[in-house]
């Protein structure tokens, strides 16, 4: 039987974020530094939730030492590898030098400075309600769904739970204060789900200005 979702957790569950972070993206890390994507989950894991370092690790490091044999296999009681980019008799070995790096990070307090985010988990992990915003009302259905932007943040004010409106406002001014160019939010609000301009010829950063303003 497949793994339940508690055991997948409690064995794999670390590990998976490690690993999400790198889809779309090279595995690109050397034995002297981590790569692109190892580098955004260190810097946003560390300004999160530091704790989880110590889990990922572990579970990436025992992954390597005691990958799945044939009858866990048959038995779908295995965590299935994303394709992260390593071939088959590499992927044991980068799993141990990503675990390598977080040992590392945490025993030298090797913390990625401060700074936007640079991949597309990154983005999601740093503004999850603003992805759920901007990819659930804002798609390039949007049009064929609502009369205009004001009626799709309307309605998502209708049918979404306070708090997590909240959440949103504050995701959004969390947004505007890193200061960035304006296409550079334009990139950021693209990675998070946005397929569609901004109403009245406004840039992306001054439309969702006037959104936190309604929402709060």
């Amino acid at each position: 039987m497949a793994l339940t979702p508690i055991e997948h957790d409690r064995r794999h569950g670390e590990m998976d974020q490690v690993l999400r972070a790198y889809v779309g993206l090279p595995a690109d890390d050397t034995p002297d530094s981590p790569g692109v994507a190892l580098t955004a989950y260190l810097r946003h894991t560390w300004h999160t939730r530091p704790w989880a370092l110590a889990a990922a690790e572990s579970q990436l490091r025992e992954y390597a030492r005691t990958p799945p044999g044939r009858l866990r296999v048959r038995l779908g009681e295995f965590y299935d590898l994303p394709d992260v980019g390593p071939a088959d008799a590499e992927i044991l070995d980068w799993l141990t030098l990503v675990a390598d790096h977080i040992r590392r990070s945490v025993e030298e307090g090797r913390v990625p400075s401060p700074a936007p985010p640079q991949t597309h988990w990154e983005w999601h992990a740093r503004f999850p309600e603003l992805g759920q915003f901007l990819g659930g009302w804002f798609s390039q259905d949007m049009p064929d769904e609502f009369d205009g932007h004001e009626a799709a943040v309307a309605d998502y004010v209708a049918t979404t739970d306070p708090q997590l409106v909240a959440r949103l406002t504050g995701e959004i001014r969390e947004l505007l204060a890193l200061g960035l160019d304006e296409s550079e939010y334009a990139v950021g609000a693209a990675e998070l789900g946005l397929e569609v301009e901004a109403p009245d010829r406004l840039t992306v950063s001054g439309w969702l200005a006037l959104v936190a303003a309604r929402l709060a």
